[in-house]
């Protein structure tokens, strides 16, 4: 495809060739109206000479009728000048008509009046004229006055013919221009969708170019097709991409180096710090035991924080993993009983309502999320609160929510709720910040697995958040296989399994 340099004279050359065939039926019916202007001239002007000519032609007929009589009645020599100069009219009169579209039966008739005043004046000048003879010559002549007479019904038929060819030329001049109308209006209309493609396509190609880099997606290549100031831009843009990945690299290979050299230092704190409270070193007072107890505590968190800077650098390469069937029931009851001791120290319950669902994908990732949303939800439930906890099925999809009694989260931040580093508001009752990442990961792995997660209000209308997650579920039929095999029956959606943390 031929692209001009500029990317605006690729679209003033788009709406030149979109105007070319409405400016050619434009020119079509101009040209059209012009040729029935001049026809309809020339039939006007044909009427009124026909009209003209058979007029002049009966009267001088009359006139030589009256000079033929005349002169039979006082033989006048003069009177045959005047006969002669009329008469020469008269020729001239028959072939002016004779050069308009007549019928060949009206031009026989003018042919045959022609003969008749020869004939006649062939007789008039004999020098023996008996009786017999000036009686024909009268008769001739009138006979010639009325066949004069006749011609004006043939020239009304000249004028009736020109207007019904006037009509046809007018209905076919319409019915062309229709068929022009609407061959111009899809020919203009399929150049000016192709152009709109055309134009476009650099436009999404950029667009595209840039989502992917607004998400962090810097392994595609950018290509923009267009004009040269577009692929101008395209070629700076995949430069920006190529910078903005060697950037991220050197990122992740930092923050690898950095969490390895700090953890080192690290556990030999947390080793220490484990000592003594172990009372390896002899008994620590009260005051030595709080100082221990603070530091096992802070250590704790920045291993924490460490491990989740290396997990969520991990997602970001979402390397490809083996998928497997995941029976999701368990991998929840399974996060629910690890975090019994948390939920224990917060006297915060369970609400688990659990039916049988398998799930194909990565079950350790699986696990990571489910546990990412369990672990949120505890730090942001009230002392004595309770956490819903329930699976349903979907056609395609099986769906997890997890809903906490916290404050919940408000409209204008559940969309950076997942971007890496963002906290929102502080946990209840003055509780430690996270590292603003479990959320983000949760995120990363389930696109990776093919589902998606969000936020909304709760179902119920009660204060609180709810996270629901979307994960791909095995095919029907291989499902209802599996659970024939295993017996297992699911459990009944109204029929809560309260897993306590105790009071």
């Amino acid at each position: 495809m031929y692209y001009p340099r500029s990317f605006l004279k690729f679209i003033l050359l788009g709406f030149l060739l979109v105007s070319l065939p409405l400016v050619y039926a434009l020119a079509e019916v101009i040209f059209s109206l012009e040729r029935l202007q001049a026809q309809g001239q020339e039939a006007v002007q044909q009427a009124a000479q026909a009209g003209r000519t058979s007029r002049q032609l009966f009267e001088q007929s009359s006139t030589l009728e009256r000079i033929v009589r005349q002169h039979l009645i006082l033989e006048d020599p003069a009177l045959l000048e005047d006969y002669a100069r009329v008469r020469q009219e008269f020729h001239q009169t028959i072939g002016q008509l004779a050069q308009l579209p007549l019928e060949p039966r009206q031009q026989a008739v003018l042919q045959s009046l022609a003969d008749s005043e020869i004939a006649l004046q062939t007789m008039l000048v004999s020098p023996q004229r008996g009786p017999d003879v000036q009686a024909q010559l009268a008769n001739g002549y009138a006979r010639l006055a009325d066949g004069a007479q006749g011609t004006f019904a043939a020239t009304n038929q000249v004028t009736e013919r020109a207007i019904v060819r006037l009509q046809e030329t007018a209905s076919q001049g319409r019915q062309k221009w229709l068929y022009l109308a609407f061959a111009t209006a899809g020919i203009a209309l399929a150049l000016a969708i192709v152009f709109a493609v055309l134009i476009a396509r650099p436009i999404r190609q950029l667009d595209i170019a840039i989502r992917r880099m607004g998400t962090a997606d810097f392994t595609h290549a950018i290509e923009v097709n267009g004009p040269q100031d577009m692929r101008y831009l395209g070629q700076r843009l995949e430069w920006l991409r190529a910078r903005l990945h060697e950037l991220e690299e050197q990122q992740t290979r930092f923050l690898r180096h950095v969490s390895h050299e700090l953890k080192t230092p690290l556990t030999a704190v947390r080793e220490g710090a484990e000592l003594l409270r172990d009372r390896v070193a002899g008994d620590l007072s009260p005051g030595q035991r709080e100082i221990v107890r603070i530091v096992r505590e802070n250590t704790l968190q920045l291993q924490k924080l460490i491990e989740d800077l290396l997990t969520y650098h991990q997602t970001r390469a979402l390397e490809v993993r083996a998928v497997e069937t995941v029976m999701l029931s368990d991998v929840v009851r399974r996060v629910i009983k690890e975090h019994k001791l948390a939920a224990f120290a917060r006297m915060v319950t369970f609400d688990a309502r659990l039916p049988q669902a398998q799930v194909v994908g990565d079950s350790d990732r699986i696990r990571t999320i489910v546990d990412n949303l369990v672990s949120n939800a505890i730090k942001y439930s009230p002392r004595s609160g309770t956490i819903e906890v329930s699976v349903a099925l979907e056609p395609d999809f099986a769906v997890i929510d997890v809903a906490d009694a916290g404050h919940g989260v408000d409209p204008v931040e559940r969309e950076r709720i997942f971007d890496s580093f963002y906290q929102g508001k502080p946990p209840m009752e003055g509780r430690v910040k996270g590292s603003g990442l479990g959320l983000a990961i949760a995120r990363e792995y389930a696109l990776a697995q093919g589902g998606r997660i969000e936020v909304q209000d709760r179902a119920d209308g009660k204060r609180g958040a709810q996270f629901r997650l979307w994960l791909p579920r095995v095919a029907a039929a291989g499902a209802a296989a599996n659970d024939a095999s295993t017996g297992a029956a699911p459990v009944a959606a109204s029929s809560p399994a309260t897993m306590a943390g105790g009071r």
